[in-house]
């Protein structure tokens, strides 16, 4: 059993986006998930360009509140973050976060680096 395992819950809390997430939502994750992959469980189709290896910024998010639980970003994150659309000092990429803490309130831009979506 990994330490994560023996943790309860993170209570992640999406605030309301126009088209991926209308009315906004929580959900409780698994400490230790990617915050994309958990994104994407729960129905919002966040992009993630480079398949979630930290290579797009495509799934930049704002963490409102949690931050402190983290890891903080790495210099890798930190560059790629650069080409993010609305940086902001709470800004990750939700591939490079680890799911943490009793709570994580994100905030999904209002625009994304990859503004042509392929299907």
């Amino acid at each position: 059993m990994s330490d994560d395992d023996a943790r309860p819950p993170t209570r992640i809390r999406v605030l309301p986006h126009a088209t991926l997430c209308p009315a906004g939502i929580e959900f409780d994750a698994r400490p230790g998930r990617k915050l994309v992959d958990e994104l994407l469980r729960h129905g919002i189709a966040i992009e993630h360009a480079c398949e979630k290896v930290g290579a797009c910024a495509t799934c930049h998010v704002h963490l409102r509140v949690g931050a402190e639980h983290l890891a903080a970003a790495d210099d890798e994150e930190q560059d790629e973050l650069d080409n993010a659309w609305g940086l902001d000092a709470q800004s990750r990429l939700s591939c490079c976060v680890r799911v943490r803490g009793p709570l994580l309130v994100v905030e999904l831009p209002r625009h994304s680096k990859n503004h042509a979506r392929e299907h």
